[in-house]
This record gives structure tokens, sequence and C-alpha cells, in this order.
């Protein structure tokens, strides 16, 4: 059994080289990823009862970055003193990642691996999936791995796509076909998840829910925002029981 979808991995692939680009494909993300780093710091600080007086206050935390591409969510949390494992079933994304990070000298452990091909169970206080289930081959699978790969009382944070009407005109029609931010057939609508049905999934495997919020983007500022619309873009941090 495997999470791995070829077709989905490929997608990310044949972009590879555009990863650090800010101006590239992946704009999108570094659009993306400041809400993404404020949100996750300030649930990972609340919960741990860490003060950012320091700037490597994560110190001492493991963290696996699932899906993690070319880095821009490892490199941050790197940055912060975390440990951080980054995996991709992607080679040429792991290589892309693992060049920027040399480059900007920071010792990130990247694997070229699926979660399920990980054995070191229990080993990590945080697991990111950030933008992933919606591409997983299959997702039960690809959450029953992270539970055994997270600590008991470890943190885990899930973002993904609502599939809603709503999120099938701005994610797809408007961000593939009109904006053009992203290339035609990134997203499958069918593979997004009503954030009830991956709350059920995480509640079924013993998975506490912290908190869920919407990230929301503001086109009259070009930023994005957090919001209670749950409709298009949302989060779920839970901890493992």
């Amino acid at each position: 059994m495997t999470t791995i979808n070829k077709e989905e991995i490929q997608k990310f692939s044949n972009l590879a080289e555009e990863w650090w680009d800010v101006k590239g494909k992946f704009k999108p993300l570094h659009m993306f990823n400041p809400i993404r780093i404020q949100y996750i710091s300030e649930r990972i600080k609340e919960y741990f009862k860490l003060t950012d007086k320091d700037k490597n206050y994560l110190n001492g935390l493991k963290i696996l970055d699932i899906g993690c591409g070319g880095g821009l969510i490892s490199e941050p949390m790197a940055r912060l003193g975390a440990t951080v494992t980054g995996i991709d079933a992607s080679e040429k994304n792991i290589k892309v990642a693992s060049v920027h990070s040399k480059k900007s000298n920071l010792n990130i452990n990247y694997q070229h691996k699926s979660p399920e091909q990980l054995t070191n169970y229990e080993s990590y206080d945080i697991i990111l999936n950030l933008e992933i289930v919606e591409h997983v081959n299959d997702v039960n699978l690809y959450l029953e791995t992270c539970h055994k790969l997270l600590k008991k009382g470890g943190l885990m944070f899930t973002a993904t796509l609502n599939r809603t009407l709503t999120s099938y005109i701005k994610a797809i029609i408007g961000a593939e076909y009109i904006l053009r931010w992203l290339p035609i057939g990134t997203h499958d609508w069918n593979k997004f998840i009503k954030p009830e049905e991956l709350e059920k999934k995480l509640v079924d495997l013993k998975f506490n829910t912290v908190d869920i919020k919407g990230l929301e983007f503001n086109p009259l500022n070009s930023k994005w925002n957090k919001t209670d619309n749950l409709s298009v873009n949302y989060i779920i941090c839970s901890y493992k029981n």
C-alpha cells in the first residue's frame, strides 16, 4: 500500500526548478507562505508554551514536513531553531530543496520518501501536512502513518481545500483558468475534503482538534488572512492523544 499518486508527483516534478522563483509558477505559494508560517508559529508557541524572545525558540522540537516541495516551510522552521526533516515523493523536489538549504546555510534532513517509508515511529513533536492530502493516493493510510510518526501529545497541522462550489470557482476556475496562478490541472476538485470529513478521520485516529481556521485571499492588498470562513482553504491544528 502506498500514498504516492504518480500523476500528482509528476505535476510538481515538472515545476521543481521554479520552487524558489517568487515570480514563477509557485508565486501563489510564496504569497501564501507568510500567513501559514504565522499561524503555525502562533499555535506552536501557545501549545508548547514557548516564548519568541529568543529567535531560535523552536530549538529542541523535531518537525516532519511531509510533501516539503522545495522547502518553503522547512527553511523558516529551521531558522526558528527546529530540527527539521523534509520528505517528498518527488526526487527533483528534494534535490532542489537540498541545494537551496545548503546555500542558505541550513541543516535540514531532506529525504526522497513518502511517509509510509519512514519507520522512526513516535519521533516527531510536530508534523506539517500542508496542501498535501488532496494529492495523495490514500488519505486514510496517509493519516494513519502520520499518527504513527507523531509523538504522543505531538501537534499536527493539516491544510487543504474544502469541497464546495466556492472552492471550485476560486481554486480551480479562478486560480488555474483565469488568473493562471497555477498550471491547469493542478487540483482535482473531487479530491478536496470537507472540514467535517477530515476532522472525523482525525478524531477516529485519536487526534483532538485544537483549532480550525480558514485562509482567505484579499485581492485589495494581495495578502492572505486568517478567517472563520472555511469554504476554500482551511487548516486544522490537532494533537495526538
